[in-house]
């Protein structure tokens, strides 16, 4: 048996949200969404963890995060920014084209892949994601089968927003394994029913119970290669048409489709009765504060997680 690393995607703007909703404090004692995973993983096997944040943010992260869980957490920092990994050339054109947004999160991963030497997982840092899919994931990645990739999915109407529209990775599962994935924007409750909106404008339905992957993944170390060949790639296409592609990003998931339709690996996909539930607009600020106070008063988590 080995310890896993969690990888925490927290270099993210929060532009929906209206403000850098990884470091609002939700929790009674000033925990912030991330606080609960880090104290999840810890519980379920995982050794290390890794933030990725941006170099512009690292004295509030430090403030509002790692003060709290400093003495208790073994971690390290690793920083996305904008020109990392990027050639200089194809930077300073996409630059004067006006792209000036991260490039994705298998950019951001990518960006810690030094501080990665064994089998890790990938979360997002403004989700919750509850302890059983944590003891779930740590129990197979620290396991004999931690060379295995895998995705804990949820149940897609289980991960909505009233306020609006979202963007999931929507999988097709066949024998335990992922088939596909791909990813639908605009995914909100239209007159009693699931819809997303395609690239054309129209709608299309989907079933409540879709498996979607919400950026909960595990997978081996040696698949770092396998990511650093799909950014290369996607690098190559983004400087073919630069104006077309300005806003294009590179994402876990959409590699992940890649990699098993060239047969790059198969991804099991494991079954965890967790609640999910996250902060991507503002309004979803007060709901996330009330399960979190629910989950506290239930004992699930102590009054004070970093004692």
């Amino acid at each position: 048996m080995k310890g896993a690393t969690l990888v925490v995607l927290a270099a993210g703007m929060g532009s929906r949200y209206g403000g850098l909703k990884q470091m609002d404090r939700l929790g009674k004692n000033g925990e912030v969404l991330l606080d609960y995973s880090v104290y999840d993983a810890l519980r379920s096997g995982f050794e290390k963890i890794v933030f990725i944040i941006r170099g512009d943010i690292e004295e509030d992260f430090r403030r509002a995060v790692l003060s709290r869980m400093e003495a208790k957490v073994n971690y390290e920092l690793a920083f996305q920014e904008l020109d990392r990994l990027i050639p200089k050339e194809l930077f300073a054109k996409a630059k004067d084209a006006g792209r000036n947004r991260p490039w994705g999160t298998t950019h951001a991963l990518l960006c810690a892949a030094d501080k990665i030497d064994g089998p890790f997982a990938v979360i997002n840092a403004d989700d919750f994601y509850g302890p059983e899919a944590f003891r779930v994931l740590g129990g197979h990645l620290c396991g004999p089968s931690g060379d295995e990739p895998v995705l804990v999915p949820y149940r897609l109407d289980r991960t909505l927003s009233p306020q609006g529209g979202v963007t999931r990775g929507v999988c097709r599962v066949k024998d335990g394994y992922l088939v596909s994935v791909e990813e639908l924007g605009g995914i909100q409750a239209r007159d009693g029913k699931l819809t997303a909106t395609d690239s054309d404008g129209s709608l299309r339905e989907l079933p409540a119970d879709s498996p979607v992957s919400m950026n909960f993944w595990g997978f081996p170390a040696g698949l770092i290669k396998e990511f650093r060949t799909y950014f290369e790639d996607f690098l190559a296409d983004f400087a073919a048409d630069i104006p077309a592609n300005i806003k294009d990003e590179c994402f876990i998931p959409r590699a992940a489709d890649l990699f098993i339709k060239k047969g790059i690996a198969k991804i099991k996909v494991l079954q965890a009765d967790s609640e999910w539930f996250g902060v991507t607009y503002r309004e979803d600020r007060e709901q996330a504060v009330r399960k979190l106070a629910e989950l506290t008063a239930a004992g699930i988590y102590p009054e004070t997680l970093w004692k």
